[in-house]
């Protein structure tokens, strides 16, 4: 399908556009212009689609939706939406948004009723309530929050009032957008009836549609990856080991997970399907801040870019962004206009580079993994689809290494060098793609 094929590029519009921290639900400001006049520019970087976090109208973040039928007016509205979707179509990028059917905000108008009908209410059921209780809030009521954010009201999915909302949602996005694609929030908490629900009513409308979901672990999720759920899921292992092992020097962190996920036993996860990789994203601290020792960033990224799965890159990462965990997480998704787009020229130049070969290659979207060499400092493992196979090795060291695979020539994808892959020369923090001839 497309998407395994695709270079992913991750876009929080709240911040990327500038938006104001709260919603004062006043007049419409239009500001999706800033995302357009950068089409260009995530096109020539190589990305073949983009994946949009929250955008409908929220009361701040996003994840507290108020209406699932309206564009945030932080942002524009609905038909500045529509506008920019065609032009990354025209562009040939795909868009995927962020479903969020876990719960909404306070202000969600069926939760504004229930606040003001009480038990007289014909909503209550959209969530799950106590009138012998209270809220933190002194409603008068007792309600489920997400994980014990209250300021996030808990959906009642086994309602059918509520599922009959979101399928209306979600036939909106694609009749009236033209989305491409979906990923479910806090998918580890939506019960694995809703996944096949959801495939109906996309599968009426596309064949292609893309169902991806956040997880937090990958244990025990494989069931889900099926033609009657979901695509795809987030592969926070990967994410977490892949940080960890640069690091600490220690790759047989990360090669560990690539064996326990994708290897060719029988007791491997998810071999033959494709998990949604990312070195960072808008809940964990950019991998520029992440990464201790800056010279080992291109391993991260050419790791990143050659492992099973379908890579994404968040918004300004390839420019050498920085930012931590604190401050409401703000501080994880600042105005594209802020970010310094010349800080890593090296970096941005890999990352156009890798976006190129992984669209190219596809033994990178669908083929095998085999371990080939493996130290704490280095590491090789092999791609292979039918005949053809590419050799990714990295070095995270600050000395020389040669690596020894095959009796055969094959050409860098990255530098065009060719060479005996039997004696694979890799100078300090070096990473090399060698295709076999």
């Amino acid at each position: 399908m497309w998407f395994d094929e695709s270079t992913f590029y991750q876009i929080y519009p709240l911040g990327y556009c500038g938006a104001e921290r709260e919603n004062d639900f006043g007049e419409v400001r239009h500001r999706f212009s800033s995302i357009e006049e950068n089409i260009p520019y995530i096109r020539e970087q190589g990305f073949t689609a983009v994946l949009f976090n929250p955008l409908f109208e929220s009361e701040r973040h996003g994840y507290d939706t108020v209406d699932f039928f309206q564009v945030d007016r932080r942002l524009g509205d609905n038909a500045d939406f529509k506008r920019l979707v065609q032009k990354f179509h025209d562009a040939g990028i795909r868009v995927v948004l962020d479903g969020v059917f876990n719960h909404v905000g306070r202000r969600f108008f069926a939760f504004e009723e229930v606040k003001r009908l009480r038990e007289s209410s014909d909503k209550c059921g959209w969530f799950n309530i106590n009138f012998g209780g209270n809220s933190p809030y002194d409603d008068g009521f007792w309600y489920e929050g997400w994980e014990g954010h209250m300021e996030l009201v808990k959906l009642n999915l086994s309602c059918p009032a509520v599922t009959d909302y979101i399928r209306r949602a979600v036939e909106f996005w694609i009749d009236e957008f033209g989305i491409d694609g979906l990923r479910l929030d806090v998918s580890y908490l939506l019960p694995e009836w809703f996944f096949e629900y959801l495939r109906r009513i996309v599968r009426g409308k596309r064949q292609d549609f893309f169902l991806m979901g956040e997880v937090i672990h990958c244990q025990n999720f494989a069931k889900n990856l099926t033609p009657e759920r979901l695509d795809s899921i987030t592969n926070y292992e990967c994410y977490k080991g892949l940080t960890s092992a640069i690091n600490s020097d220690n790759l047989f962190e990360i090669e560990h997970s690539l064996e326990r996920l994708f290897g060719a036993q029988p007791w491997c996860l998810y071999t033959g399907k494709n998990l949604f990789n990312f070195a960072d994203n808008h809940d964990v601290p950019r991998a520029y801040t992440a990464v201790s020792d800056k010279r080992k960033l291109p391993a991260l990224y050419a790791i990143l870019y050659s492992m099973p799965g379908i890579p994404c890159v968040y918004y300004g990462s390839e420019c050498g962004a920085e930012g931590s965990k604190g401050n409401l997480d703000y501080d994880l998704r600042p105005a594209f206009s802020s970010i310094e787009r010349e800080k890593c020229p090296e970096l941005s130049s890999l990352i156009r580079r890798l976006n190129n070969i992984r669209n190219a290659e596809k033994a990178l979207a669908y083929g095998s993994y085999a371990k080939c060499a493996l130290n704490n400092k280095y590491m090789c493992f092999r791609r292979e689809l039918g005949g053809e196979r590419i050799y990714c090795a990295f070095n995270i060291s600050d000395g020389d290494v040669t690596v020894r695979v095959e009796e055969a020539e094959g050409t860098d994808l990255l530098t065009g060098e060719v060479r005996n892959l039997n004696d694979i020369y890799l100078p300090p923090f070096a990473v090399k793609l060698f295709k076999k001839n």
